[in-house]
C-alpha cells in the first residue's frame, strides 16, 4: 500500500477537505504500507486538508497509529484521564477543550459528542463497531441504568489536582456489532476496502440520532442476548430493576418460582432484576415449617447477596403460635402472610412480637373474606389483605369485581400476580380468568405502594425470568 492509495480509498468513501474524523484503527489490517504508520496518518491529514481535524483515542494501548498521531508536533491531548483523545488540525483545541468537566467522559460536552455536533465522522479502519467509543457516548446520554462510574485523580491544565467521579461509565461487554446493519441500512455508514482493510466511514450525527432512537425504544439495544454472557445478563437485570423502580409498588417473587435452593434463587433474582423474595418454599419444604436455625441461615444468605425477604407466607396455620412468632423474629423476618380462614392465634402472636401481619384469601368467597378480615382487624388493627385473584376465581368469582365491591383499595397490602382458569389450570398472565391486567391497572391508578408478588400463593410452570418479562409487557401495554 502507498499513501496515495490510502488517500484514494478515503476519498472514494466520501472523506473530503475540511472534515473532522475520529479514527479507530489497525495498521496490520491494511497490509504492508510504504512509510509505515506515518504514511497512514499523512494520508488522512492530506485528505481532510488544513481545514480538517483528525482525532484518535489514546486512553490505552490502541495501536501504533494512535501513538503516532499523539506524538506529532502540534497534537492536542484532551484534558481528561478517561476517554482521552488526541487531535491534530484546525478544530483540535476546540474539540478537546475542558474534556474533564462534563458529568460523563463520553457524552455531552466531550469530543465524541462535539464531533457529531460539528458534522464529523467516525472511521473504523480494520476494526469493527466494538471499537467505536462514540457509542459509549450514546449510552451515557441515554443514562442507561447498567452504567457505572469511574473515579480518578486529575491535574487540570491550570495545575489544580482534583479527584473526580465520571458517571455513566461503560461496563465490560457490549454487542456494538449489532448496530452495524442499522447504520448501513439507514444510510449513515459507507463501507469499502482499502488494501486488506475493511473500512467504515460513519456520519457521527446520524449515528448519534440512530442510537438515541434505538435506545429510547429498547434500553438493551446494544446488549447481547447470550445467556452465557454474565456481563450482559447482569446489565439486562439492571435495566429491568430500573424499570420497576419507577413504579410506586415494590416487586417481589415467590421463592418457589425463583428456584429450589438459595443459590439458585439468588442467581435467578439477580438475572431478572428482582430484589425481594417472598419465602413460601425452600428446597421443596414449606418455609413456615423450617426450624429456626435453617430459616435464619436462609434469610442471612439471601441478605448477603442483596436479596431482601418481603414476607414469609404460611399456607397452613402453625400449631404453636408463640414458637412460630419467635422463629420468625429470630430470623429477622418482619412480615408474615397467613391464610385468612384459620390463623387467628398465629396472627396475634406475630403481631405481639412486632411482626407485620397480612392475610391472603383461600377457600373463601369475597363475602366470607370480608367478614373474616373484619374479625381479624378487631384483634389486629394494622393488618391487611394479600389479594389473591386466582383463589377468588377458584371460589367462582371475578377478581376485579370482588376488588371493587369489597372496597379492597382500603385494605390491600399486596397483590398476588397470578392467573388461573376456573377449573384450576394455572395460565400465563392475562390468559385466564383472574382479570390480572385489570387488577394491576387499577392498583397503579391508586399509586399502590405495597408489594406485587409474582406467582404469589400459586405454583406455576413458568420460570422467574419469563414471568418478569410477561409482567413487564402487561405494564408497558397499559
Amino acid at each position: 500500500m502507498t499513501k496515495q492509495e490510502i488517500i484514494n480509498g478515503l476519498r472514494s468513501l466520501g472523506l473530503k477537505e475540511g472534515d473532522i474524523v475520529l479514527l479507530h484503527s489497525s495498521l496490520y489490517s491494511l497490509g504492508h504500507v510504504e512509510g509505515g504508520p506515518d504514511a497512514v496518518i499523512d494520508a488522512f491529514l492530506e485528505t481532510i486538508g488544513a481545514a480538517g481535524t483528525l482525532l484518535v483515542p489514546v486512553f490505552g494501548d490502541l495501536g501504533i497509529l494512535t501513538t503516532t498521531l499523539k506524538n506529532r508536533p502540534g497534537a492536542i491531548v484532551s484534558p481528561c484521564p478517561v476517554g482521552t483523545v488526541a487531535a491534530l488540525g484546525k478544530d483540535a483545541e476546540e474539540l478537546c477543550r475542558d474534556h474533564w468537566k462534563p458529568v460523563s467522559c463520553h457524552g455531552e460536552g466531550t469530543p465524541f459528542k462535539r464531533i457529531a455536533d460539528k458534522g464529523g465522522y467516525v472511521c473504523l479502519m480494520g476494526v469493527d463497531q466494538d471499537r467505536n467509543t462514540s457509542l459509549h457516548g450514546i449510552e451515557a446520554e441515554l443514562r442507561l441504568a447498567y452504567l457505572g462510574s469511574v473515579s480518578k485523580e486529575y491535574t487540570t491544565p491550570e495545575g489544580e489536582t482534583i479527584s473526580k467521579t465520571w458517571k455513566y461509565y461503560p461496563g465490560p461487554h457490549r454487542d456494538f456489532i449489532a448496530i452495524d446493519h442499522e447504520l448501513k441500512e439507514r444510510g449513515f455508514m459507507k463501507q469499502s476496502r482499502i488494501g486488506n482493510s475493511q473500512v467504515r466511514l460513519i456520519d457521527a450525527k446520524g449515528m448519534w440520532e440512530c442510537g438515541m432512537e434505538l435506545g429510547a425504544a429498547d434500553p438493551a439495544f446494544i446488549l447481547c442476548d447470550n445467556p452465557g454472557c454474565n456481563d450482559c445478563v447482569r446489565q439486562r437485570a439492571a435495566l429491568m430493576s430500573d424499570f420497576f423502580a419507577k413504579e410506586d409498588f415494590k416487586l417481589t417473587a415467590s421463592s418457589r418460582l425463583a428456584g429450589r435452593y438459595i443459590p439458585e434463587m439468588v442467581e435467578k433474582c439477580k438475572a431478572a432484576g428482582v430484589k425481594y423474595l417472598e419465602l413460601d418454599y425452600i428446597q421443596g419444604v414449606p418455609a413456615a415449617s423450617m426450624n429456626a436455625a435453617k430459616l435464619t441461615a436462609a434469610v442471612a444468605e439471601l441478605a448477603a447477596e442483596g436479596i431482601e425477604v418481603s414476607a414469609l407466607r404460611a399456607f397452613a396455620a402453625p400449631d404453636k403460635a408463640e414458637d412460630f412468632a419467635a422463629k420468625l423474629s429470630a430470623a429477622g423476618i418482619k412480615r408474615v402472610i397467613l391464610p385468612l380462614s384459620s390463623s387467628a392465634p398465629a396472627a396475634s402472636a406475630c403481631a405481639a412480637a412486632g411482626i407485620a401481619v397480612d392475610f391472603f384469601n383461600v377457600n373463601l368467597t369475597s363475602a366470607s373474606s370480608n367478614a373474616a378480615l373484619a374479625r381479624r382487624k378487631e384483634k389486629i388493627a394494622d393488618c391487611g389483605i394479600c389479594f389473591n385473584p386466582a383463589n377468588f376465581v377458584m371460589a367462582g368469582e371475578r377478581a376485579f369485581g370482588v376488588y371493587r365491591t369489597g372496597r379492597y383499595i382500603k385494605t390491600m397490602r399486596q397483590l398476588d400476580i397470578n392467573d388461573i382458569l376456573p377449573d384450576g389450570t394455572v395460565t400465563e398472565l392475562a390468559r385466564g380468568g383472574a382479570e390480572i391486567k385489570e387488577m394491576i391497572s387499577i392498583a397503579r391508578c391508586a399509586s399502590f405502594s405495597g408489594f406485587m408478588c409474582l406467582a404469589g400463593g400459586i405454583k406455576t410452570s413458568q420460570d422467574l425470568k419469563s414471568m418478569v418479562a410477561d409482567f413487564r409487557r402487561l405494564i408497558e401495554n397499559m
